[in-house]
């Protein structure tokens, strides 16, 4: 690797914080959400290495799935946004895949094919978000037609998703669970209601199954600090090289449009990424980056394989000195609130041309 610009994965981090969900919810089963090429970590490393942990795993899209399956990974996968034509459930069926159903649409395209070749099913209800999800009256009448065209050789699973659960004060997620709780108390069906942020502060909300995703990769989606999610071990540490610094008069301006203006004689450091990286272009001056330990911030406008940061205070900085973007030392939530993003949006945004180095103490298969 010439370019030194990369995101090196803790694996070891990953399967922590797998187990850090199974252990606050010991009696639900978590299915793996590794959506987005794992939340931008890498979805086939991911899978590799809670391979002996997860029962199961969740992605958003068919084509997410099939590649799981043509690299070899048989266990059970959920298609979260499931399928919206027929040879799209061809496929799925092929595959040996489950499907989400949300819709009267997918309800009459599984009704439409042949008796005994419909795949697994997840059934979403509409509890308040309106996204996605049937409404709870129509749950019932569709569980009907699909035993009555012999569509069910498992018991599905009913779900929903919660809106609000990143904010623990927010009565809307207890108006919700109140909702599912009336459509699914009697139907004796697996229940599914959690995802990160109600694993972690939403313990009302555990069911048959929970579904990990953000906090895998050791971010908290939640909008305030909370116990649980201390133990949280970040997995990404996205990280560039120094490549060049030089000294710059107060007064001069650095970068496109001269954004940055030094208001004392300053020193500026070149780093090897940019908004190409998936370091986010509308970065404001003063975002923090971390250089052998120190804060270097932001000066000027990020461009598409560079930006240029503050090196005034950091004195011993060097060129081929190693800058940190987010990981150790400078949490991605940090990053997130400089910016006016989240860390979701960062870490799968990270492009595909910064290799993934991958760490592990477990022998896990990379190929």
């Amino acid at each position: 690797m010439h370019r030194r610009t990369q995101a090196r994965i803790d694996l070891d981090a990953v399967r922590a914080n797998f187990r850090l969900a199974a252990r606050l919810a010991p009696r639900s089963q978590n299915i793996a959400v590794i959506k987005g090429n794992a939340y931008g970590h890498g979805m086939l490393a991911v899978a590799d290495a809670l391979d002996d942990l997860a029962p199961a795993y969740a992605v958003a899209i068919l084509e997410e799935a099939v590649e799981l399956r043509e690299h070899g990974v048989s266990k059970p996968l959920l298609v979260l946004e499931g399928v919206h034509s027929g040879p799209a459930l061809a496929e799925a069926i092929a595959q040996d895949l489950t499907l989400m159903l949300h819709s009267h649409d997918q309800l009459h395209l599984l009704l439409e094919a042949k008796r005994g070749t419909l795949p697994a099913l997840w059934l979403k209800v509409d509890t308040g978000m309106h996204r996605l999800g049937l409404v709870p009256d129509a749950l019932e009448p569709a569980l009907d037609a699909l035993r009555a065209a012999d569509g069910l050789r498992v018991p599905p699973v009913v779900c929903t998703h919660l809106a609000s659960a990143d904010a623990p004060e927010n009565r809307e997620t207890q108006a919700q669970l109140e909702v599912f709780d009336a459509v699914t108390r009697n139907l004796g069906l697996p229940l599914s209601i959690a995802n990160s942020a109600a694993i972690l502060a939403w313990p009302e909300s555990y069911a048959d199954w929970n579904r990990p995703g953000y906090m895998l990769f050791g971010d908290s989606p939640l909008t305030e600090a909370v116990a649980t999610a201390s133990e949280l071990r970040p997995a990404m540490h996205f990280e560039a090289e120094l490549v060049a610094v030089r000294e710059v008069a107060a007064g001069e301006t650095v970068g496109y449009g001269g954004r940055w203006r030094a208001e004392r004689p300053s020193t500026i450091g070149t780093v090897a990424a940019g908004y190409a990286d998936g370091y986010p272009r509308h970065a404001p001056d003063g975002t923090p980056t971390r250089v052998g330990g120190e804060i270097a911030p932001l000066a000027g406008i990020v461009s598409m394989d560079m930006i240029t940061v503050d090196l005034t205070d950091v004195p011993h900085a060097k060129p081929g000195d190693l800058v940190t973007l987010w990981g150790e030392g400078l949490p991605i939530a940090t990053v997130a609130e400089h910016v006016g993003s989240t860390g979701y949006e960062l870490l799968t945004r990270v492009s595909q041309r910064v290799p993934r180095e991958y760490a592990a103490t477990r022998e896990i298969g990379l190929d």
